[in-house]
């Protein structure tokens, strides 16, 4: 029992060493795009989920309104959102990734280390895929439930 409690404890350490890697790689990546990584991350919000209004914006990243505004301003600048009148209520505005703008501004940054994990994931067996895979959904979930208790 002590030994697989030691297990448990190792893998939840790598996990953090994963996230803690995970940040700084992002970090990384934004500064060589010429973002803070903050409005990097931001970017992937807007391409995981398509077009969202300011206030969806805000709700998902904590942010103020008006920082939620600066925001979207630099990526505008940038050439990376457009914002788009609601075609049946035009008081309200969505602001609307160029994904593909985005996708190629980033691409070459992730495209080695996004080939080099697909491999490290084929080299293990099918079970094993099953494993990460049961590992990694139900830590997301875990990870989901926390952000919306702290957010009550």
């Amino acid at each position: 029992m002590f030994m697989e409690h030691d297990q448990v404890i190792v893998i939840r350490k790598l996990s953090q060493k994963y996230a803690y890697n995970s940040i700084e790689m992002h970090e990384a990546i934004a500064r060589k795009a010429g973002f803070s990584g903050t409005d990097h991350k931001y970017l992937g919000f807007f391409l995981q989920k398509g077009k969202l209004t300011a206030g969806e914006l805000a709700e998902l990243t904590g942010l103020t309104t008006g920082s939620v505004t600066a925001l979207i301003d630099r990526f505008e600048k940038k050439g990376l959102v457009k914002r788009e009148h609601d075609t049946v209520d035009r008081r309200k505005v969505f602001i609307v990734p160029e994904s593909e703008k985005i996708m190629a501004l980033l691409k070459p940054f992730y495209q080695e280390f996004q080939d080099e994990t697909e491999k490290l994931i084929a080299s293990f067996s099918s079970n094993e895929r099953e494993v990460i895979e049961s590992y990694l959904a139900k830590a997301l979930q875990l990870a989901k439930q926390t952000i919306i208790k702290l957010k009550d």
